[in-house]
């Protein structure tokens, strides 16, 4: 298995397909110490660059559900728009 090295992955599935397949290649232990060694920094950087990925979809979720990274429910002040608020009523 002498592959060029691949362009990065566009999506976080790509990502894990091809981490996968690097995973298989290694447990196989059939090649040469360069190309698992270069098969073996492809890895960790994609491992590191799908963690990215899930804490950046984990920081849009609690963003979008309302809920600081402690777990507590963000509080903000209700606005009614387009009310008479500052009318004096």
């Amino acid at each position: 298995m002498s592959e060029q090295p691949k362009a990065a992955p566009r999506t976080f599935e790509e990502g894990i397909k091809r981490l996968s397949e690097i995973v298989q290649a290694l447990e196989r232990g059939d090649l040469p110490l360069e190309e698992s060694l270069r098969l073996f920094e492809e890895g960790v950087s994609l491992s590191r660059a799908s963690q990215e990925r899930l804490d950046s979809a984990q920081k849009r979720v609690e963003e979008l559900l309302g809920f600081e990274r402690d777990g507590k429910p963000r509080t903000t002040p209700f606005e009614v728009r387009g009310s008479d608020e500052g009318k004096g009523t």
